[in-house]
């Protein structure tokens, strides 16, 4: 199973959806369709509306991030995995590189790990170097330490994806070259499968993805999805990604 993740970030109003019901209305006619699941994380506005939409078609709708408490809080502005849970979400982003910049901590993360998997939500776990690890040459001392800080043996893999967003990449056009993104992918493996045994999540690929360089990515066969920005706020661009992985 591949998996094609479209993270809207900060867009998307009510109208929106159209976008969606094109996805939608493609996935339902390919051919291809049982080879791969499309997610598309809203902004918290729209997860309800695009839950009960979606609820029993092609793509399946969560969240961009949670809150590192469960249930109820006095916390204004937060929003907990229960309550994502309980609008009709399927998954959490957790440790976006834009989260970690505005604070979370390893410790905040496995936090909101723990709570995300007890209300059974898909966690999409983000991991990343940035630019100047990237030069420092630190990118897998970096993700090692970003993946054993916060998973562990007892969670469910299942319900699991890992997502390597190398930050330095995002949103810039610029995208590893074959052999350091097949050896980067492969040593994440290589740590999963030391914390969780033979049993390890799938590995999934972000960093300006888009229609053009997909069958690049896709010659990488460890690589067992993408998780896409600006091109999934496109209905063509984001379906041109899905049609040129599989052409």
């Amino acid at each position: 199973m591949k998996y094609f993740i479209g993270n809207w970030k900060m867009f998307g109003v009510p109208r929106s959806i159209s976008i969606l019901n094109k996805i939608n209305l493609f996935i339902s006619k390919d051919r291809n369709r049982k080879k791969y699941r499309v997610i598309v994380t809203p902004p918290y506005t729209l997860l309800e509306t695009f839950s009960k939409k979606f609820k029993n078609k092609k793509i399946f709708i969560g969240s961009q991030n949670c809150y590192q408490k469960d249930h109820y809080s006095s916390n204004t502005a937060a929003i907990s995995p229960y309550m994502i849970k309980k609008v009709g979400a399927k998954l959490t982003l957790i440790g976006h590189s834009d989260n970690r910049a505005e604070g979370d901590t390893d410790e905040i993360i496995k936090n909101k790990v723990i709570f995300a998997l007890k209300n059974n939500l898909k966690i999409v776990f983000c991991i990343g170097e940035n630019k100047k690890q990237k030069k420092n040459k630190q990118t897998l001392s970096v993700l090692k330490n970003q993946l054993t800080k916060v998973l562990e043996k007892k969670f469910k893999t299942n319900n699991l994806i890992v997502a390597y967003e190398p930050i330095w990449s995002i949103g810039t056009g610029k995208i590893p070259n074959q052999d350091e993104l097949l050896i980067t992918t492969l040593h994440i493996k290589k740590t999963l499968k030391n914390i969780f045994g033979k049993k390890t999540p799938p590995v999934i690929y972000g960093g300006s993805v888009d229609g053009g360089n997909v069958q690049k990515f896709k010659k990488i066969k460890e690589i067992d999805g993408f998780l896409i920005g600006g091109a999934s706020k496109d209905s063509k661009k984001f379906i041109d990604i899905i049609k040129n992985y599989y052409r």
